[in-house]
């Protein structure tokens, strides 16, 4: 579903004409903004098969420091591979990286670890591999890709899009205080059963992320 067909069923639902774009007037402007809101709570709330993506890295020799083009930062790791030998790689916090680096001669090889290590310029998240690659090695990034806001009229909505829209529309009646006797509290619990139901039929492509066992 486009941007642009989301608000205009939210000015449905909230008794408002319809507009030809987003921007066309201040309440469907404003409508955009809260529907961005809503994306992002709905997206951060399970990692959606939508938004699940792999990202490609090749190593070169003696550069320990990549950055994952296009995550902007908002990304959720779900296993690295070490494509070229055939191994699951560890994740390590940066104090361990520390250690590695600093207290004693970096080892040279096949990436076995990873950490995360800032930003770029452009604001997508940067890696750092050990032990520093001694050549080409394919590194395989399965992660939780989370987008970028919708702007655009045809900006597409990813994600399941009915929780979005009911969120939102639970915004705008909070903003305005009620519509058509319907409080914001009853349309935000509705919003909530809609996005529970949402993920439990998501999650069900996953079953084994959402098992717990003892130990």
């Amino acid at each position: 579903m486009t941007h642009l067909e989301i608000v205009n069923k939210l000015l449905i639902r909230l008794r408002e004409r319809t507009v030809g774009t987003v921007l066309e007037t201040t309440y469907s402007s404003l409508l955009s903004y809260l529907v961005n809101d809503a994306k992002e709570l709905v997206e951060s709330t399970w990692n959606w098969s939508a938004l699940r993506n792999t990202l490609s890295a090749t190593t070169t020799e003696d550069i320990f420091a990549y950055e994952l083009n296009g995550t902007q930062n908002s990304l959720t790791v779900l296993d690295v591979l070490n494509d070229t030998d055939n191994f699951f790689m560890e994740y390590r916090t940066a104090h361990e990286f520390n250690k590695l680096f600093l207290a004693t001669t970096p080892e040279k090889g096949s990436p076995r670890f990873y950490s995360f290590n800032g930003v770029s310029s452009d604001g997508d998240t940067t890696v750092d591999v050990y032990p520093i690659p001694n050549g080409a090695y394919d590194l395989r990034f399965n992660i939780v890709q989370r987008n970028q806001e919708l702007v655009g009229d045809s900006d597409k909505l990813t994600i399941p899009n009915r929780p979005v829209e009911m969120l939102a529309y639970a915004m705008a009646i909070e903003e305005r205080g009620e519509d058509g006797g319907v409080s914001s509290s009853s349309a935000f619990n509705k919003a909530q059963q809609v996005l529970s139901d949402a993920v439990a039929l998501d999650a069900a492509k996953h079953p084994e992320e959402t098992e717990w066992y003892s130990v």
